[in-house]
């Protein structure tokens, strides 16, 4: 009986950091990630309101998120600017690039190392000096004057 309890509590105890594990790994489940993405939206979108964007630019930017989520937060902000006169301010950064997948990355790199190989391995070869052009053959016999 004991040994039964035993194995049960260390069967069980794996189990209980699932979460974890799975948070380490890259595995959300879909409710905790939209979640996630919609206090993202919300923020994003009360950024762009802030400094100024059109919710349109907000969308193509932010593509990877909502776009309810980005609309409401769009929307409170240009409740709460309009309410406290609130100017824009004009964003002093390029907006950021979308997330890719890691495969995505990696293809990228693997690109930009072969193209920068490709233009070492070019400024690196020397330029091959073309050989002089060869004298015609003559072959037609020479008179030998002197001798007359």
């Amino acid at each position: 009986m004991i040994k039964h309890v035993l194995f049960l509590i260390f069967a069980a105890l794996p189990l209980a950091a699932c979460d974890q594990i799975a948070g380490k790994l890259g595995l959300e489940s879909p409710a905790l990630k939209e979640g996630r993405t919609d206090g993202e939206g919300k923020a994003v979108g009360s950024a762009c309101r802030h400094s100024g964007r059109a919710i349109e630019d907000c969308y193509s930017i932010y593509s990877w998120l909502p776009k309810a989520s980005v609309y409401a937060g769009w929307r409170e902000m240009d409740e709460y600017m309009r309410e406290n006169k609130l100017e824009t301010i004009a964003p002093q950064l390029p907006p950021p690039e979308p997330p890719r997948s890691a495969r995505a990355k990696a293809r990228a790199a693997e690109q930009a190392a072969s193209q920068a190989a490709g233009q070492a391995a070019v400024e690196a070869t020397p330029l091959q000096a073309t050989p002089p052009p060869a004298a015609p053959n003559d072959t037609t016999p020479k008179s030998d004057s002197s001798k007359h």
